[in-house]
């Protein structure tokens, strides 16, 4: 980054799997991605433009955006749930982010998260701790 970068609207990727359909499991997965994405992306919720979740049609214990609505700052923000689509095969107990947000950063320097199941999506985006 040569450090002159405007505030430009950025899309985030975001993507976790769970173990069961609970509303606990979902919760803790939805809260670790969440907290991943604004570790690596330093987000400042105020500046959060969207944020929609898709969950596979095994998923319906709690809606994603209640959980992501409980963070701080995260009230005001425009939230969706959807279901994804059902390809046979796909991924299952999977849960989906894409998050719209103003960063003072490149597209190429955003941080998507891939966590837990979820890695074999797009290992190419996935953040590593080396």
């Amino acid at each position: 980054m040569d450090g002159q970068t405007d505030w430009q609207l950025r899309a985030i990727r975001g993507a976790t799997t769970v173990e069961e359909n609970s509303a606990e499991a979902i919760a803790q997965a939805v809260s670790e991605m969440l907290n991943a994405i604004e570790a690596h992306n330093q987000i400042d919720p105020t500046r959060i433009v969207s944020a929609t979740f898709s969950v596979t049609r095994d998923l319906d214990a709690v809606f994603p955006a209640a959980i992501a609505r409980k963070r701080p700052k995260w009230d005001c923000v425009p939230l969706l749930d959807v279901q994804q689509m059902h390809v046979e095969g796909s991924l299952p107990r999977c849960i989906r982010l894409m998050l719209y947000t103003y960063l003072p950063v490149h597209q190429s320097e955003v941080g998507h998260v891939y966590l837990r199941g979820a890695q074999r999506l797009r290992p190419d985006l996935c953040l590593t701790s080396d």
